[in-house]
């Protein structure tokens, strides 16, 4: 439930959407504020960054990984081999697509978009 009532707070048009900043939901507390501070190791892998993929967000910084997480509305191998690739969107991608074409300024997102309640399932594969 981290991600509950968090945004979407950053898009870069037929690309991607990124999520994940904790610091945006409406359940700040100090509990996500010591979940956002904690650095992830880089765990890059041989999964390649196509629409659909997620992945953990990170600065230029090696091992910089926190809670911020994209989703790729269009593909990234430029991405591959550099960052952690941890699902895959398996139906609504179109909704990606929506918040990812809404108006912007610049990436900022004219109007955030919240998550309401978000699920991780495990892999059937």
């Amino acid at each position: 439930g981290a991600f509950d009532t968090t945004t979407f707070s950053r898009t870069v048009k037929d690309f991607v959407i990124q999520g994940g900043n904790l610091a945006t939901s409406e359940k700040w507390n100090w509990d996500l504020a010591r979940r956002m501070t904690r650095k992830i190791p880089d765990e890059p892998g041989i999964i390649k960054h196509v629409r659909g993929i997620v992945s953990m967000a990170r600065t230029e910084e090696p091992n910089s990984a926190t809670t911020h997480f994209f989703i790729l509305v269009g593909d990234g191998p430029h991405l591959d081999g550099k960052f952690a690739a941890f699902g895959t969107v398996t139906k609504g991608i179109e909704v990606a697509d929506q918040i990812n074409h809404a108006p912007a300024d610049g990436e900022k997102p004219n109007k955030p978009v919240r998550i309401n309640k978000a699920f991780v399932a495990a892999c059937s594969r």
